[in-house]
Order: C-alpha cells, then sequence, then structure tokens
C-alpha cells in the first residue's frame, strides 16, 4: 500500500501551505512524483540529506524520497559544525535537498545539491518499496555522546499515522495546524505526513505565534500540535486575549507532545476555553506509543493508554514486568510493536543495548493507574531521583512547583548528598520577586508526601531548552 494514497487520487484539495504558499495533491503529486523520479536513478542504497527548513520545499523533498524510497536524513538547519559533521560522515548522504537559495553550511557544501523546483508536469508515480524499507534516518539530540541515527522503516511511518487515526480520530476533513521544526519526528513525520497520509490537509505557520494560530483556527482549523513551551505562551495569553481563546474552543483537538505539559497550563487552558489538551507520548526510535484518546477520558498530567497495535509495560530495576496499577510504583517503559526503529545505523552494539528479547528499553520512568493510564515521571538518567531509599521523579516535584505563584519555571534534578545518596534540587525562574526558598520547600511538601521536598533551590534566569522545548537538565550547574 502507498504510504500516501491521497497522491495518486491527485485531487485539487489543498494539501499543504506555508503562509501564501500551498500545493494541492494534484500539484503535490506531480512536483513531488517528478523529483521521486530523478531520486531513483541515484545509486542503490543511496540516501539524500534534506537541508529541513519550515519551507514547502522540505516537505516535498521528504514526500519525494519516500516515493522514491530513498532514505531521507534532515538535518537541523540550526545544527552546530561538529555535530553536522557527524552526522555527514555516518550518514554518507549521495545529495542535499534544499530550497533555491538556501545558504548550506560548509560540512553540506561539497555534497552534490539538488534544489527543489516547485514546477508541474504529467508524471506516473513510481512503485514503492516493501514495509521493511528504511524511509528515514533521523538523529538522536545526542545528550550522552554523539547523535545516534535512527533507522526508521516505512512501516514504523505507516502503522503509528494508522493507529494515530484512531486515538485522535483524525480524518481528511481534518486540518491541522502548527508551527514546528520539520527536523524531528514531530513536526516532520506527525505534523506534516500525518496529514498527508490521511488525505487531509496542514497549514504550516513558520515560525509560531499566537495570533497566526488564532487566525488558522478561526478559520479552518480543526487540529492543533505544539510542545509544551508554545502551550505555556498560550495560558499565559488567554484571559486578555478573547480572540485566541475563541479560536481554541473551536478546535476539535488540542494535542501536545515532545515533553511533559505541566498540570497548572493544562488548568489555564481548560479554565479559559473548556478545552482539555490531549498529550500523548513517543521517541525517535518508537514513532508513537501511548496517547490520550479523543473519545477517552482526559487526565491531565498523564500521556493515556497504548495504542493500537504497541505493546507496553513496566519493568522494575530486575528487569522483572510491574504488574500493579497502583499509579505510584515507578518502573521504566519498554515498547515493542511495528511502530519501532530497525536499527541505529552503524551502532550494532548501540542497537542490542537498548533491546530486551524484542522489547525496547527506552530509559523512560512512568507509574500506570487503575484504567491503564500512564504518567511520565522522568528519565531514568536524568529524572529518577533515589532520595533517602525512595525512588523519587523530578516531574511530579516540577508540577507542585509550578503551582506557586512565585514560579514561572521550574526544573528538579538530583545531586549527590552524603546521608541522603541523592538530594533533590530545585531549579527555579521566578515569577517577579524572588519566592523564598523555604516557603517553595514547605509548598512541595505540603502538596506531596514530604520526602520528596527540595533540599535546596537555585534561581536561574532561564532554563536551558533545546529546540523541541525540552530542558536540557545536563546543562544545569554545568
Amino acid at each position: 500500500m502507498r504510504l500516501f494514497p491521497a497522491l495518486e487520487e491527485a485531487s485539487d484539495k489543498e494539501a499543504v501551505r506555508f503562509g501564501d504558499r500551498a500545493l494541492s495533491y494534484a500539484e503535490l503529486s506531480t512536483v513531488a512524483g517528478t523529483l521521486a523520479t530523478s531520486l531513483r536513478e541515484l545509486p542503490g542504497q543511496a540516501r539524500v540529506a534534506v537541508w529541513a527548513t519550515a519551507t514547502l520545499e522540505t516537505t516535498v523533498a521528504v514526500v519525494s524520497a519516500l516515493l522514491a524510497g530513498v532514505p531521507a536524513v534532515p538535518v537541523n538547519p540550526k545544527i552546530g559544525e561538529r555535530e553536522l559533521q557527524h552526522i555527514v560522515t555516518d550518514s554518507a548522504p549521495a545529495l542535499v535537498l534544499a530550497e533555491p537559495g538556501a545558504e548550506l553550511p560548509e560540512g553540506l557544501r561539497d555534497l552534490p545539491r539538488k534544489d527543489i523546483e516547485l514546477t508541474s508536469g504529467q508524471v506516473e508515480l513510481p512503485p514503492e518499496p516493501d514495509d521493511e524499507a528504511p524511509a528515514m534516518i533521523v538523529y538522536t539530540s545526542g545528550t550522552t555522546g554523539p547523535p545516534k541515527g535512527v533507522v526508521l522503516p516505512r512501516r514504523a511511518i505507516s502503522s503509528t499515522l494508522d493507529t494515530l487515526e484512531d486515538a485522535w480520530q483524525w480524518t481528511a476533513e481534518d486540518v491541522l495546524v502548527h508551527g514546528l521544526p520539520l527536523f524531528h519526528v514531530h513536526g516532520l513525520i506527525l505534523g506534516m505526513l500525518g496529514p498527508l497520509r490521511r488525505g487531509g490537509s496542514v497549514i504550516h505557520l513558520g515560525k509560531f505565534s499566537t495570533s497566526a494560530l488564532a487566525a488558522e483556527l478561526l478559520g479552518p482549523g480543526t487540529m492543533m500540535f505544539g510542545v509544551p513551551t508554545m502551550y505555556h505562551r498560550i495560558a499565559g495569553e488567554l484571559e486578555h486575549d478573547e480572540a485566541l481563546a475563541a479560536a481554541l474552543r473551536g478546535a476539535r483537538v488540542l494535542i501536545s507532545g515532545s515533553a511533559a505539559l505541566p498540570v497548572h497550563d493544562h488548568q489555564r487552558i481548560t479554565a479559559a476555553t473548556g478545552q482539555q489538551v490531549i498529550e500523548r507520548y513517543g521517541m525517535t526510535e518508537t514513532l508513537m506509543n501511548t496517547s490520550v484518546r479523543a473519545d477517552g477520558e482526559r487526565k491531565p498530567g498523564t500521556v493515556g493508554v497504548p495504542l493500537r497495535g504497541v505493546d507496553v509495560r513496566l519493568v522494575d530495576e530486575a528487569g522483572q514486568a510491574i504488574e500493579t496499577s497502583d499509579g505510584e510504583t515507578v518502573g521504566e517503559i519498554q515498547v515493542r510493536g511495528p511502530n519501532l526503529f530497525t536499527e541505529y545505523l552503524n551502532r550494532p552494539d548501540a542497537t542490542a543495548e537498548v533491546f530486551d528479547d524484542g522489547w525496547f528499553r527506552t530509559g523512560d520512568m512512568a507509574t500506570r493507574d487503575a484504567d491503564g493510564y500512564l504518567r511520565i515521571v522522568g528519565r531514568k538518567a536524568t529524572d529518577l531521583i533515589k532520595s533517602g531509599g525512595y525512588k523519587i521523579g523530578a516531574g511530579e516535584i516540577e508540577n507542585a512547583l509550578l503551582e506557586h505563584a512565585g514560579v514561572a519555571e521550574a526544573a528538579v534534578t538530583g545531586e549527590p548528598d552524603p546521608d541522603l545518596g541523592e538530594r533533590v534540587v530545585a531549579w527555579i525562574v521566578p515569577d517577579g520577586p524572588r519566592p523564598a526558598e523555604q516557603d517553595l520547600i514547605d509548598h512541595v511538601a505540603r502538596l506531596l508526601t514530604p520526602h520528596k521536598r527540595p533540599r535546596v533551590v537555585r534561581y536561574v534566569e532561564a532554563l536551558p531548552r533545546n529546540d523541541m522545548g525540552k530542558v536540557m537538565k545536563r546543562a544545569l550547574g554545568a
């Protein structure tokens, strides 16, 4: 089956729009089909790098590579020299696809280049490879070493997008609005390829702004994808922006991902609009694993239940499955299903290390309640704090801190302590005058159990974040 059946139908329906530039399915079919035909002339096993700006050309480039059966390697336009050198050396692309006029950095400038021209003509779409063929190689953020190239087969993309059709009741009538970057899973695979798989439409905002978002949701938009930093900005503006509140009120679904959305922001958005934001959970290696369902109970702070066809389990430190669903017992999330990646490119050692008899070790820690809803408490490496014999998840404490009127942003880490093993450290961006340290400690002890209270509070002007809005905790205190 084709990844994008609507391209074969080639209707005049709008497929994708960036600002005042748009392509219908008929236009996208001919433009992408023409480029795909030329990419098929590359030698076998060739890959192409895509200079992944937030443009119509990036969408065409990736769709063309998928039609041609040539693995695409999206490259972050803000990438650093060392990281770019590693990705180019590791993936060895035969060609770089870029928008006309784009200035490429030195690491890509030496590759053969093909500009993406949006010219149309009569073309027959080429036959597509089988489901196990590699579709994309997406590089991880490289927090614990050089970025690893995650090889995603075609079946991972198709199965994930089809199971989200079920979870979010996603149809060809939906118009998705987002302003996410196009070099990673969230913005590119879910945000651009998802609507095209459904035969729907996508409007990319270019640069995210609440005014642009409101205009599109008050118009044709029915769905929004965003990250917590976007929803935090929305929550702060809703009280004095009735147009924004009305726009969100009229959306069919609002979906947040890439990091945990603080419960406080959930509550502010619901109070102003009546909407309850859906959270889901995925990774580069697994695409999507769980989600709150559009037709299910919304539980703020949870990432919902396993998606159709995806097996999810929690395991303890001994690797044994945790059977209890008490909402308190913390375990590592492990996943198996058709959504999984094939391998880390050129890293058989790293690939073997993350699999346990077919289950992928995510490194994420969570609890599970009686209804099967997962609540992420953080990464095993950075967010699970072992203090005084207790296992403490950083996320729960961060949510509690954000309920304090004097806290704009919060991150929680652990650091060595001679008595406790590790002590809880709170990193606080104040909202106005700096709140007293003891006041924050007492606030957490009152909302949670006392052993979860911070032992140290450190004030910062801003939290270090990556392009997807995730806090880079390893950079705190560096």
